[in-house]
Formats: C-alpha cells, structure tokens, sequence
C-alpha cells in the first residue's frame, strides 16, 4: 500500500450527493478494516477516493498457502452494472499491482470491491450477486454493492463457491461479513 496516501475516506467531489451517508459508512469500514489489522490507504479511482486495507493470512487447512485480500470501497452517485464492472477491473489490475511474492507460487488473491451509494440500479446489484469474477486465474474477486439508506446499509454480492480458489470461501465470506455488515 502507498503510505503517502492520505486517510480521506470520502468521495473527492465535494458535491457529490453520496457524501454524507456513504462517507460515513466508509469511515466506519475504515475503522473495520484497522481494527482487523488490515494496512489501510486511500489511492483515487476517477474522481474518488478509495477506501483500500489489505491483510495476508496463513492457515495449517490451506496447506500453507497464503491467502492475500485486499478490499477497495468508493462512494459513488448511483450503482449501475457498467460503474460497478469497471470499479471491479480496476481494482483487480491494482490489487494485482500490489501483490508480493511470485504469482501462484502457493498465494492466492482475494479482491472485495465495493461501490457504496444511496441509489443501487437493480442490474448491478444482480451482476454483484451472480458469480465471482477471474483475473488471470491469479485473482478472485466478489464485487459487492452496498446501498446506503436512512442509517441501514444492505449488501448485496456472490456467498457461493467457487471451483477456483474454493478452499478460501469461507474465509472471504467471513471477512465481507467483518468489513460489510
């Protein structure tokens, strides 16, 4: 993570409509994340700042594989499929920028990104919801959005298995939990 990077968790935009609801949630995730243990910067993605924390962990049941996961969180306008697709791919190639270690050499990645909004366009919600998503089978990401509403948050995104990276599922779910309530 650059540790350059400043600890705004809010949207740059000081206009944006999603500042107050959202920007709280995304303090309170940073706040999460650090007391997770997670290393926590806030790199920017268009015009707004990322929320991002990343932890590694090792587990006697995965056979000594270390299992990095990094978390990038953005408030944005509105969710629609086409924001949420493209907040995913970036934070996929960045996540992938940030690894150590040789790729596949008994380390796998985790990416959980997530757009958080008042306003969440059914279709992203049901693309977040549908699958995991592979970068270069080196990379496995469950988008997520989270719809900020009158003090409740609801997340939506994929709880089921995969065929590649399966024995890390719970462990992922476990932390989206963590992070996402």
């Amino acid at each position: 993570m650059d540790s350059r990077a400043t600890d705004s968790t809010g949207p740059t935009n000081p206009t944006d409509p999603t500042a107050d609801a959202a920007a709280t949630y995304l303090t309170a995730l940073h706040q999460r994340l650090t007391t997770d243990g997670c290393a926590v910067s806030s790199p920017g993605w268009q015009e707004y700042r990322v929320v991002t924390g990343y932890r590694a962990d090792r587990k006697v049941r995965w056979f000594g594989t270390k299992a990095e996961l990094f978390v990038f969180a953005a408030a944005v306008p509105e969710i629609d499929q086409a924001t949420l697709g493209a907040f995913t791919a970036w934070a996929m190639r960045y996540a992938k920028s940030l690894r150590g270690g040789i790729p596949g050499a008994r380390n796998a990645a985790l990416v959980l990104p997530a757009l958080v909004s008042e306003r969440v366009r059914p279709e992203a919600a049901r693309w977040a919801a549908q699958d995991a998503r592979l970068l270069d089978t080196t990379l496995i990401s469950r988008p997520l959005t989270v719809e900020t509403t009158q003090g409740a948050a609801r997340t939506t995104m994929y709880r089921g298995g995969t065929a590649w990276g399966g024995m890390f599922t719970s462990h992922v779910l476990e932390k989206a939990a963590l992070y996402f309530p």
